[in-house]
């Protein structure tokens, strides 16, 4: 069955990025002037989704904002002449078939995707976390879903993380199976560097039969206290194969501050009116 149905978990709290994060929603924390969602939805929309459901909670409604017609603004563009830019928010509103679900309790990552059960009905669905952004030529999202094309498996993408953050992961103990890719033999969610199975983390991109949800429902609350997705994965893997797989592409945690930070530099050089003078002064800074 062709993917078409995609989960982007966006309730979380922030607490990363507090204070900013009191009043706007982290995943609209911009990447100089377009906000990091924009670039998860997009790597939906490149690798074939056309149904995306975005879970949201209290103090994310300019998510739907910005994705939505802004009437007032685009008639005020296209009186003053400025066509450009009333093409590009007239085009943002237009980029997909939206719907929001309201993940009243922050109860975890697993219990935000079980939210979009009703909406998935039954078939297999990617999910991408809303503050990773992975650039590729091949979407990450993509290259997972011709791996479930090929084993009708759900899979995980994962990369390795250095051993100091793996306690920031679910990290995976795997069999290998051909090149980047092997059976999930465990999952274990957040770690310690001592008992952790391997330094091979699960980051941000998925892609799950509708089992998964099954498994939601009858995992018991894990670190945190709250419903882990990773929990779920591992009762998954008990009942059918699941796989990981080391995506091709870079890697933006835009959740934590280095990671933004990295995505800025990155974005900006690529630039054309921001590359130079940007270059310039990485130089002055290096040679302080």
């Amino acid at each position: 069955m062709t993917i078409k149905k995609a989960v982007i978990p966006a309730a979380g709290l922030g607490t990363r990025f507090l204070p900013v994060t009191k009043s706007m929603p982290k995943e609209m924390l911009p990447i100089i002037d377009v906000p990091v969602i924009h670039y998860v939805v997009s790597e939906a929309l490149a690798s074939g989704i056309e149904d995306i459901i975005i879970i949201t909670g209290r103090g994310k409604r300019a998510i739907e904002d910005y994705f939505d017609d802004a009437p007032e603004l685009e008639m005020h563009l296209g009186r003053t002449g400025k066509d450009e830019y009333l093409r590009m928010v007239q085009e943002i509103s237009a980029m997909a078939d939206l719907h929001y679900i309201r993940q009243k309790e922050p109860l975890g990552l697993g219990h935000a995707v079980l939210q979009a059960e009703k909406h998935i009905s039954g078939e297999p669905f990617a999910v991408l976390l809303g503050d990773d952004i992975i650039k590729n030529d091949t979407p990450c999202t993509r290259q997972l879903i011709d791996i479930h094309a090929r084993t009708g498996c759900s899979v995980i993408a994962v990369e390795d993380v250095p051993p100091d953050m793996v306690s920031n992961y679910g990290i995976i103990d795997g069999l290998p199976v051909e090149p980047s890719l092997c059976r999930l033999a465990d999952i274990v969610e957040k770690p310690s560097i001592e008992d952790a199975p391997s330094t091979m983390g699960a980051i941000g991109r998925y892609v799950f039969n509708p089992e998964i949800f099954d498994c939601l429902k009858q995992i018991p609350k894990g670190v945190g206290g709250e419903l882990q997705l990773t929990d779920a994965i591992r009762d998954l893997k008990n009942s059918q194969d699941v796989y990981a797989y080391s995506f091709r592409g870079r890697r933006y945690d835009t959740g934590s501050a280095l990671g933004y930070l990295e995505a800025i530099i990155d974005f900006g050089l690529e630039k054309d009116d921001l590359h130079d003078g940007l270059m310039d002064y990485l130089k002055k800074v290096v040679s302080r």
